[in-house]
């Protein structure tokens, strides 16, 4: 049954580093001029949670936008972001064009990076692991940001005052990239390995941080670091892939041993899961036609995606179960999971294909297959139905991932976009693969300016 523990209202986080009947009552900061606040070490928690409360508002929607509205999975009927998403149709005044809760997510890292250690005596392991935190949450924020827009201001120090430069220009995605590195390795390195229980997967641990470099390293097609840190995700007791016979509890559920790390949502805390895929013909979106046509016969995965026995499927049921048919407006409280063992599995296969071993990447890729009822394919056979072992990787990526966030990514990734989306919607630009700065944006800091192709 679901936890109706207010996760980021307290309790469980703070379960987690004391039983003080005082501490258990703290909400986490939201906002707040740090001047004054950090005292104590329930401080330092609270503001570290504030940014965990943040991210839950940035991947609210986002995620699904970002990650597949423009990508060839999904299809709409609904105006809006979906509608010029799909068409390729970005304007500056897109809502997902919009940085302003990313932005959050980073001012209140950048507080508690700042002054939590000012909080413990000398060198505290405690104070490590809040500040480790604090850098891998910025460090999402960032790599969500150098994605979607390319060049973004790199602000990694809190405003507190008026000399301070507060029109930052956009910095080269290069630089940005580096300081997202930077943040993930010290998170690797002084993160907790485990908080124990449900915790182990709505908080960062050792394992989350080595999971987002996995994922930072294939973006900078560094392929042999990433197989580093894919190894030690692979080498950590608190993943296993589950059964097949369990997939869908990923989602449906959460805090599997498959997942690394999930946003966590409850009753109170809830997300747009419902608005996106579940309201049938007006949910944001739906299954594409490609994406339909593209499984193998005999994968088990299909009826745990969506309903095969609509003729025009309107509704994804991956996160809500088999079967669903709640067709409620309300908000969900599902958890978003944003990485999780497969993906890191598929990602290591595609480095190790990209450095020459095929082996290695075919015996990944078909433990994936495997667990979906599919057959082991040898190199003919990839090259046979996908032209390629590379493709093959993407295409496993594209159903066992779907509507997760990865598909666009993937695509642009792996330089794929312009050829898979052309014929959709005549993507044929590469300066067109970010987004637009939103206007808003634009028009408070004369210091920026706006992504060429939408000049």
């Amino acid at each position: 049954m679901k936890n109706r523990i207010k996760i980021f209202l307290g309790v469980l986080l703070l379960a987690s580093y004391s039983c003080s009947e005082d501490l258990l009552q703290r909400d986490p900061v939201s906002s707040f001029s740090a001047q004054g606040f950090y005292q104590t070490s329930s401080d330092a928690q609270a503001g570290v949670f504030g940014i965990y409360d943040a991210v839950q508002a940035t991947f609210s929607t986002n995620f699904s936008y970002w990650g597949e509205g423009r990508a060839d999975a999904v299809n709409t009927n609904q105006a809006g972001d979906p509608f010029l998403l799909q068409q390729n149709t970005l304007n500056t005044i897109l809502a997902s064009a919009r940085w302003n809760n990313i932005y959050e997510t980073i001012s209140r890292a950048n507080y508690a990076i700042k002054y939590v250690p000012t909080v413990f005596d000398g060198d505290s392991e405690f104070g490590r692991q809040l500040v480790a935190q604090a850098r891998a949450l910025r460090a999402l924020s960032y790599f969500y940001a150098v994605r979607v827009w390319g060049d973004v201001p790199l602000i990694i120090e809190p405003y507190e005052s008026i000399q301070q430069n507060i029109f930052p220009e956009r910095t080269a995605k290069e630089l940005v990239l580096m300081q997202i590195e930077a943040d993930l390795i010290y998170a690797s390195e002084n993160c907790r390995a485990s908080f124990g229980g449900q915790r182990d997967r709505i908080l960062i641990t050792r394992g989350a941080a080595d999971a987002m470099l996995t994922h930072l390293y294939m973006w900078k097609k560094d392929y042999v670091n990433a197989i580093a840190s894919a190894d030690k995700v692979l080498a950590n007791s608190l993943y296993s892939l589950v059964s097949i016979n369990d997939w869908s509890r990923i989602f449906t559920q959460g805090y599997t041993n498959e997942s690394i790390f999930e946003i966590g949502y409850n009753e109170v805390q809830r997300n747009s899961l419902r608005v996106l895929y579940a309201l049938g013909s007006d949910s944001n979106f739906f299954p594409s036609q490609s994406f339909r046509d593209s499984f193998e016969e005999g994968d088990l995965r299909r009826n745990l995606i969506y309903d095969v026995t609509e003729t025009q499927p309107r509704k994804i049921w991956k996160f809500f179960g088999e079967g669903f048919s709640d067709e409620s407006p309300e908000p969900s409280d599902k958890n978003i999971v944003m990485f999780r063992l497969a993906d890191i599995i598929l990602l290591k296969a595609e480095a190790h294909h990209q450095l020459g071993q095929t082996a290695e990447a075919l015996t990944l890729l078909n433990t994936i297959r495997v667990r979906a009822g599919l057959p082991n394919l040898d190199e003919a056979t990839a090259i046979n139905l996908y032209g390629d072992v590379e493709s093959a990787i993407l295409h496993e990526r594209l159903i066992e991932l779907s509507f997760e966030g990865h598909r666009w990514f993937d695509l642009v990734r792996t330089g794929k976009a312009i050829e898979v989306m052309n014929p959709i919607n005549g993507l044929s630009d590469e300066a067109n693969l970010v987004w637009p700065i939103h206007e808003d944006a634009i028009n408070r800091n004369p210091s920026l300016v706006q992504n060429p192709f939408y000049q």
